[in-house]
């Protein structure tokens, strides 16, 4: 008995050290997004379908892996679209992970999702 608890006692600390080198926590969605956070001082909560960890949210049903990493993987990049576009969207939704449809947009960023692509869009 004194044997397995000092064998898991070991593997325990090999664990801990390990995940020391580790210094982003990163989601990725599943439309592909990548969000890293910073693993120092990191709280995740959930509440209803919501999983806010450090100053991000996601809703639980959007992603599909997250991992610990030792850089930022954060998808970046904003880039214009057509009115076009916007109108073939399927769904939009504001940087706290709420669904808003195109008459409920202000000035602000969002995730807009069509068939064939998702965008992240600036309005001004």
């Amino acid at each position: 008995m004194k044997k397995i608890i000092l064998l898991l006692t070991v593997l325990a600390g090999t664990m801990t050290a390990q995940a020391d080198s580790y210094t982003f926590l990163t989601f990725e969605t599943t439309d592909g997004a990548k969000a890293s956070v910073s693993v120092e001082k990191l709280v995740l909560t959930i509440s209803g379908t919501t999983l806010t960890a450090g100053s991000q949210q996601f809703t639980l049903s959007n992603l599909s892996k997250m991992y610990f990493s030792t850089a930022d993987e954060t998808t970046t990049g904003i880039e214009e679209i057509t009115n076009a576009a916007l109108d073939e969207a399927t769904d939009i939704y504001d940087l706290q992970g709420h669904k808003v449809t195109k008459e409920q947009m202000r000035k602000g960023v969002y995730i807009v999702k069509t068939k064939n692509r998702t965008y992240k869009i600036a309005v001004r």
